[in-house]
């Protein structure tokens, strides 16, 4: 369990720094036409989403284990 408590954690902090990426791209994009910022967003919603369902399960596992 600890294992996916870390893989968790990681997924979040690489979705996080997808949406940094993301603000910063779309901030330089005002400056340049050809940026497509939606990209990191759309994977860090990935990451975000994979570090919720193993969250879920851990919390689930936990309460059946008491």
């Amino acid at each position: 369990m600890k294992a996916l408590n870390l893989i968790a954690w990681t997924s979040s902090g690489i979705g996080v720094v997808f949406m940094l990426l993301g603000f910063i791209s779309a901030f330089f994009g005002r400056f340049n036409s050809d940026t497509e910022s939606v990209n990191f967003f759309h994977v860090a919603n990935s990451f975000f989403l994979i570090t919720i369902a193993l969250f879920a399960y851990l919390i689930n596992c936990q309460g059946k284990r008491e």
